[in-house]
């Protein structure tokens, strides 16, 4: 007899419908056959599979079984295919009889015991299941929990096999998940206490660079030597972030269900994230792909940070390939097992010494480098990716009177508080089409919206030709003004917030050249 059950491949981030098909025979050697490009953790499942089946009280095939997973060129990965190949073998073997199983997507994972387990890239499911027409989807816990955020399609819980059987021959009702119910826990919430602005020590200038550049999600490289904060700093630009929109929270969660870190409950609720790699990670850790492309580093850190420390002693090949993605918001990856485009609009945060030994410049520290040595590692760094940092700022040394001193800097929630109402008139302003945030505008929305008057034009080109910057820095240098006329509550862009975005300029042309 022959059975089917409507599955799903993970392609990236999104899902493509995979049917698996079951045919028991009755003559020949009782054998299993398990085909349609599966991967080493596929083919186990039929251990799995078998185990779990006797364990619920039913018993194993005992003929000769066939079992496809199609379409035949897209190659199958994980042990998402346990739950719909049970099924399937309980129906081709006759010990269940099911109505409308085309109307369920179903996929999970098996313990030996026949207990679900749970699954990545459970929310792309959902969204094909949606775009199919599909009633909706059984899954395992936790699995269920994401899929439940997509509205248009019931989310059923099934914790084993056995419920799962009982549910579709109709002896067990389930509730569906409520879609009401888990974009309310989905909601963001920002969490008070732990890491907090108040702990950082003076760095007045660099605390108002890394408003303006929260506010407006830019670009940032501080510059400074060791022990100036860079790192505390950049640890806690999470917590002065707004908190994301809930279409931008179904995007990250999306991306980290692919990648499996939901399952782990390592990327929480109503969060943005946070990514800092190792200096060693390899370009295809840091851009993604893989044998069946998945996200890196770079997507993992879509609508957050991602903090690159030391960012010199990364490889320059690593460096180079967050050209693209940092203009485009998105990469694409070609591989043999097909091609697949990420999105990826982070906000970069780097942090440098100003030379291999830190104390180039230092009043209290001699610098051991040689103008050679300097020159090389300053080099690390090309023009062009300098180009793509719109805020560039300078982190000195704290003198020991900061250090020392008790007063508490402003705290996390009261900084938050202005960037949410800078991305407020920001999503106003660009409703109704992609752009979130003023370092994503396109040509078009950079000249309505940060037009100035002829007098700041002249300024602007003054401060161009000194500073030998380039086409791109005079777009970058406009986007971060109107960022900072929207922190003062201002609907023009006024000479004060033109001459501090150009201030944010001059050190990649002092520093660097």
């Amino acid at each position: 007899m022959l059975a089917t059950f409507l599955s799903a491949a993970l392609q990236g981030i999104e899902a493509e419908a995979v049917h698996v098909e079951v045919n028991a025979v009755e003559s020949g050697e009782p054998k299993i056959h398990l085909v349609g490009l599966p991967d080493a953790a596929v083919k186990e499942s039929a251990d799995r599979v078998f185990t779990a089946i006797r364990n619920s009280g039913f018993f194993s095939p005992r003929t000769r079984t066939t079992i496809n997973l199609a379409p035949g060129h897209v190659r199958k990965e994980g042990p998402i295919y346990d739950l719909p190949i049970a099924l399937a073998l309980l129906m081709a073997t006759e010990q269940m009889k099911a109505a409308n199983t085309s109307d369920w997507l179903v996929a999970g994972e098996l313990s030996l015991s026949g207990a679900t387990r749970p699954i990545r890239g459970a929310l792309a499911m959902a969204r094909l299941a949606r775009k199919l027409g599909k009633r909706g989807l059984l899954l395992p816990a936790i699995s269920a929990d994401e899929a439940a955020l997509v509205e248009g399609v019931e989310v059923y819980l099934v914790t084993s096999l056995d419920q799962a059987v009982r549910f579709l021959i109709g002896t067990l009702q389930l509730t569906p998940l409520s879609s009401t119910q888990a974009r309310s826990k989905a909601q963001p919430v920002i969490t008070e206490g732990g890491a907090d602005f108040s702990e950082i020590k003076g760095q007045q200038a660099l605390r108002r660079a890394v408003e303006v550049a929260v506010a407006g999600s830019h670009n940032l490289l501080m510059i400074g030597p060791p022990g100036s904060g860079k790192s505390m700093v950049a640890k806690r630009i999470p917590t002065v972030m707004p908190a994301p929109t809930l279409d931008e929270q179904l995007e990250i969660l999306s991306i980290h269900s692919a990648a499996g870190r939901t399952i782990s409950g390592e990327m929480a609720w109503g969060t943005r994230p946070f990514r800092g790699p190792h200096h060693t990670i390899s370009d295809v850790g840091l851009l993604g792909g893989g044998t069946i492309p998945g996200p890196g580093e770079i997507s993992l850190a879509h609508h957050g940070v991602l903090f690159l420390d030391e960012l010199p002693e990364f490889k320059r090949s690593a460096l180079e390939v967050l050209r693209q993605p940092l203009e485009d918001g998105e990469v694409s990856i070609s591989r043999s097992a097909g091609k697949v485009t990420l999105p990826c609009a982070f906000m970069l945060v780097s942090a440098m010494n100003p030379c291999p030994c830190g104390y180039l410049g230092d009043t209290k520290h001699e610098c051991r480098c040689s103008p050679t040595q300097v020159q090389r590692y300053r080099s690390r760094i090309s023009g062009p990716l300098l180009d793509r940092i719109d805020i560039h700022i300078d982190a000195p040394a704290l003198s020991l009177s900061e250090l020392r001193s008790e007063k508490a800097g402003e705290s996390s929630s009261a900084v938050r508080a202005r960037a949410q109402q800078a991305r407020t008139l920001q999503q106003r302003r660009f409703a109704g089409s992609r752009v979130l945030a003023n370092a994503r505008m396109t040509h078009g929305q950079i000249r309505r919206h940060c037009a100035i008057e002829a007098s700041l034009g002249d300024l602007l080109q003054q401060a161009m030709e000194q500073l030998s910057l380039s086409a791109r820095a005079y777009d970058r240098i406009l986007k971060v003004a109107r960022t900072i006329a929207d922190l003062g509550g201002s609907e023009k862009i006024e000479a004060p917030h033109l001459l501090e975005a150009i201030q944010y300029r001059s050190l990649d042309r002092t520093l660097f050249y």
